[in-house]
Parts: structure tokens; sequence; C-alpha cells
């Protein structure tokens, strides 16, 4: 029998392979805030990167531990960060690896946050360039001599454009570039941007590998491709202890985790971990939902646009089909002119108007008054983005009921 099992499995055994305390098949909550040593030499050892082991837990704790290797795991990747959001992943990767005058190319379609945290950095002395990353010729001319990262997602939120993932890898690659791959929208379970050459992958683990919204968390994962040695911002304290392949996560974790601050609880990391076990069953479901919605509200006389990757009229389609195991749970519409889209939110009953996305429970929010308020009219529009658009993120509901709800609300509108 081969050693290498399947996704499910290989994530429900992820923890009983830790060899948790009595045979737990969970790895406990560790409640922790610190750890005592009978010799002072093993504390000393542990804070000098010489021996594995925990001091303080805003920068490691078992049950986190815990849940690092289990998206390791997913990610089929080197070693994980773990943090208490997305966002906080993000930000602490970026400040932990890039300094000022260095150049960023990230995607125009970020989600709202992620382009405002990319604004902050600009305004501290990092030069960010943002382009339209369906096209890796646009990755491309926009390289410049300072340029140390591109920065992309899967499928962008809320309007699906999908980035040219497999050419921008390869660009990357073959420029010494660290590939950053933002994959909350396909989840691990959809997508492995591994195999697009990714040097980082980020992950909102509130999102799909939770799955039940009842926890905040975010991680970065190290693919192990990217030549760390080659990086001339690795810290020499660093370069020195650290080897060479683990320099870039260990700066993560000291610079970004550490110093940052941004620390995944144990309550929120367990919840994660045993979420993450029911991945591939919540997505399936999620995903056969979203298109059976897509197919529906694309054929409906009041819907204007449907923005779902599995259309086939979808830009991106054929990409999508290439890479992706699944087109995901979430989509987007716009109403016909006239329509008005609170009318319609309002109207339906069974669905959730919600602002979180990767939930059990199909959610639907009116994007241009809300998750994307704040970059104004003119943003928008260059994001593709109408006021008359609604997100969903689909859930697992049995279908049937999730088409009357709608059937019910836009023939009430």
């Amino acid at each position: 029998m081969s050693d290498k099992k399947g996704f499910t499995t290989t994530i429900l055994h992820s923890d009983r392979l830790l060899k948790p305390e009595f045979g737990a098949l969970h790895q406990p909550v560790h409640t922790a805030v610190t750890w005592g040593y009978d010799d002072v030499q093993g504390l000393v050892n542990v804070f000098q990167n010489k021996a594995k082991g925990y001091a303080y837990s805003r920068q490691g704790n078992p049950t986190v531990t815990a849940l690092e290797h289990k998206v390791t795991q997913m990610e089929e990747g080197m070693a994980t960060v773990a943090f208490s959001t997305g966002m906080a992943a993000i930000t602490a990767t970026i400040l932990a690896l890039l300094k000022n005058n260095d150049h960023i190319i990230a995607s125009s379609y970020l989600f709202g946050n992620s382009r405002s945290i990319m604004q902050t950095f600009m305004d501290i002395g990092i030069d960010i360039t943002f382009v339209d990353a369906t096209d890796v010729v646009n990755i491309i001319n926009a390289r410049q001599e300072n340029t140390k990262m591109v920065f992309v997602e899967t499928i962008a939120n809320p309007a699906t454009q999908v980035a040219d993932l497999p050419a921008i890898g390869d660009f990357c690659a073959e420029g010494g570039l660290i590939f950053v791959i933002d994959n909350t929208m396909t989840s691990p379970y959809l997508f492995k941007p591994v195999t697009v050459k990714a040097s980082l992958v980020i992950n909102s683990l509130t999102k799909y590998i939770g799955g039940h919204g009842n926890a905040l968390g975010g991680s970065v994962t190290d693919t192990g491709l990217f030549n760390w040695k080659s990086f001339g911002n690795i810290a020499p304290i660093i370069r020195e202890q650290i080897r060479p392949e683990m320099q870039g996560l260990t700066q993560i974790r000291k610079r970004g985790l550490r110093d940052g601050g941004g620390t995944l609880s144990p309550e929120a990391a367990h919840s994660i971990s045993v979420g993450a076990e029911t991945i591939a069953l919540r997505l399936d479901r999620a995903c056969s939902n979203a298109m059976m919605l897509a197919k529906y509200l694309d054929a409906h006389d009041k819907v204007s646009h449907v923005y779902y990757p599995g259309l086939e009229a979808h830009p991106q389609h054929g990409l999508s089909t290439g890479i992706f195991y699944r087109y995901g749970g979430l989509m987007s519409f716009a109403l016909k002119d006239g329509i008005d889209c609170f009318s319609f939110l309002n109207e339906l009953k069974l669905v959730i108007k919600s602002s979180n996305l990767g939930d059990t429970r199909t959610l639907a929010i009116p994007v241009a008054h809300t998750i994307f308020f704040e970059l104004g009219a003119e943003r928008r529009a260059e994001m593709g983005i109408p006021d008359s658009m609604i997100r969903l993120s689909v859930g697992i509901e049995d279908p049937e009921d999730l088409l009357a709800d709608f059937e019910e609300a836009l023939k009430n509108v």
C-alpha cells in the first residue's frame, strides 16, 4: 500500500499521527501562555533555535502547531505559520520580508481589505504596481529593478477574475521573484498553488478550511520552491542560525508573528482543525449548489450578468477548468436596471444577509454598498463592480430549497 493517502484521509489522521497525549484523536487545546523548563539550558536552546519547543504562546503553541501541520499537508508544502486572521497573515508576510523601496506587483482585483493594506504599505515606502493579473504580459511589463514579489489571488472576490497562475508562476521562477498566492477562494482542496510554482500560499482559515463561521484564522505556507539563499532581505541572525530552506518562513514567524502579535488562539486553532476535516464534503456540495444557481440565474430575465468561472461564457473558464478541481462556492450576479438589489435581498428568506464567506450556510451581500464601499464609485467601475452586484457565498443547503428561495425572491421583486 502506498504511503501517500488521499486528501480527506490525510486530514482526518493528521493530529493522531503527531501522537497527542493519552491517545487523543485530536490535539488537545493547550491554553498555557508560557512553558517552564527544569533545566534552563532547555529554555535557552528554544530561544536560540537550537531545539524545538515552546517558550511563549505568542509565537507557538502545541494546538496551533497541529493546525499548521495539517495546513502544510493540505497544501503539500514544506511548513506553515498560523495567524489570528488571513489579513494578519498577509500583513505579517509583507512586513517581515520587504523593505522601504522594494516593489510588489499585485493584482488590481484584490479583495477590498487586501487592497487597503497594500495602500498602507505604499504609504510607508513599499512600491506597489496594480495590474490586470488575468494576463501574464501585464505582470511582465510591470517588473522593475527593485521588484521582489508578485501577489495575486486565485479567484478574485467578488467578480471572479482568475489570475494567469501557471504563466505567472513560470515568470516568477525564472526571475527569482517571490510568488505569493492567496488561495482562500479555492482552498487547497480545489487548487494547490505549489503546482504553479508558488513560493508562499496565504489562506484565510476563517473561510472554507474552518468552514463553519465560528473561528477566525489565517496562515502562510512555504512550498519549498523559493531559493531564500538568494534573497537579500533575510536578517543576518536568521541567515546564521536557520537552514536556508526555512529562512523565509522563520523570518515571517519571528518578525511577522512574534513581533507583530497576530497570534491565533488555541481555541480557534482547535475549532478550525476539526472543521477542516470535512472540507472536501462541504466544498463538493457548495460547488455543486453554486453551479446550479449560476446556471439558473444566468438564464433568468431579471439578471443582467453572472460572475462564476464555471460558466462557459466566463473569460477565464478554460483556464479555470485546467487548473481547478471545481469552480468554487463563490459567485456574484447583477440585477437588470430598475430592479433594486436591496428589495431582492430582503425577499430572500433562507439565504442570510451576511458579509462572511466559506460558511456552511448560503450568505449574500450587496457589494458596492458594503465590502467595496470605501473604494469609491470610480475604483469599483475599474474593477467591474456595478452598483447592483450581489455576492453569494453558496452553502451546503439542499439544492431544491436554495433554488426555491431564489425563485420566490425574483418573482416578488
